[in-house]
This record gives C-alpha cells, structure tokens and sequence, in this order.
C-alpha cells in the first residue's frame, strides 16, 4: 500500500475537460478497484480517446443509444462494454454532458492485488516473467485481471469501488503519441498514448 500514498482521488473537474487532455494526463494515474476487503491497484501506462463528434471509431458517432448512453454524461464515470463476444472494455466518459467522448484504458501495470488479478487471468497465482508482463497489457486484459464487467457500467469514478488516485502529471517527453491500433475506422487519428519505455503497453 506504501507505493499507493497518497491516497487521493481524481476529483470531478479532473474528468470534465477535452477529452485529448484528460487522455494523457491519465497516464501515469492509478486505477483501483475494491472488492471483498481487498484493493487492485495498476497505473495506467497506454490509453485511447475516441469523439463522437468527429470520429468515426467512437461509439456515439452513431449518436445516442442504449449501450453508448453513459457516455452522454459529464466526465467522471466508467463506460465498460462486451466486444468481439469475448472480453470487456473499460473507459473513463470525459467532457461536458453530451459530448460523447471517452478514453479508452488499454494497459496498466500491476502495483497491488496481483496475486487476485493473476487468479482472474490464469487461474494461478504464481507466474512467469512473460506471464507478469502480460497480466494487463491490453483492455481486455486489464477488465479480466480487475475482473471489470457489465456490472461496472455507469460507475461514478468519485465513489468508493471503482476511481483513479492522482499522481503527478508527466512530462511530453515520457509520452509516445501514436494512431490507435484495432480500429478499422478513423485510423489516422494520433490519439493513442503511452508512457514511453513502459514495458506494461499492449504493442509498441
């Protein structure tokens, strides 16, 4: 827990700016998860942000429907959805209500609770080097591990289950910007990031 100090959450007004901001300056910040009396803790080292208003990768570029509802809110609550019927994806909703614009956390690097993600993933706790590297190294990955699923849609990130700590921002120069990857549309958008050097990222 000593690598977890201080204990102090993202406060709303952190979630309600433009999407591309809040999308890297999330890096480096630490998502946690309680469950049971225990805590998962990783710090988000890759992310992606999509906008509906221009970008055809977004879910809400289609506009407002049932599964894409939440990220009509302001910014501060967790979008998670079921994809390519085999793992969830969580987001972090941005902006002001009815923007449509969320970040996508694609990996993270395990910091607490990893002998209990490490069940989630393999169904073992003790494990490989390849293995550790590969615990969240994608999103699906960090939903499995964290064990993040439908239940979790709509969770207001200044609650008490699921938020972000704050750490200090990073510099531009630890940040790589690239074109988001697994996408077929609106490809040459540069919005994906992460921290560079990190051996937590899905791909480099």
């Amino acid at each position: 827990m000593k690598n977890l100090q201080p204990f102090k959450k993202l406060p709303k007004s952190f979630y309600t700016r433009d999407v591309l901001t809040v999308a890297k300056e999330l890096l480096g910040k630490v998502l946690i998860k309680k469950e049971e009396g225990s805590l998962l803790a990783g710090k988000i080292v890759e992310v992606e942000a999509y906008d509906g208003s221009i970008d055809e990768a977004a879910h809400t570029f289609i506009g407002r429907t049932k599964r894409n509802e939440i990220m009509f809110n302001d910014g501060g609550y967790f979008y998670v959805y079921f994809t390519y019927g085999a793992h969830f994806c969580c987001n972090v909703v941005t902006g002001k209500k009815d923007h449509g614009t969320a970040v996508l956390i694609r990996a993270a690097e395990p910091l607490a609770g990893i002998e209990r993600m490490s069940l989630n993933r393999f169904n073992k706790i003790l494990l490989s080097e390849k293995e550790k590297l590969n615990l969240t190294s994608g999103p699906g990955k960090v939903c499995e591990a964290f064990d993040i699923t439908r239940e979790h849609y709509g969770i207001d990130l200044t609650g008490d289950k699921i938020f972000i700590l704050d750490r200090p921002k990073l510099k531009s120069n630890q940040i790589v910007i690239s074109k988001r990857i697994g996408i077929k549309k609106s490809v040459e958008l540069p919005w994906r990031f992460y921290i560079k050097d990190n051996l937590y990222i899905s791909k480099r």
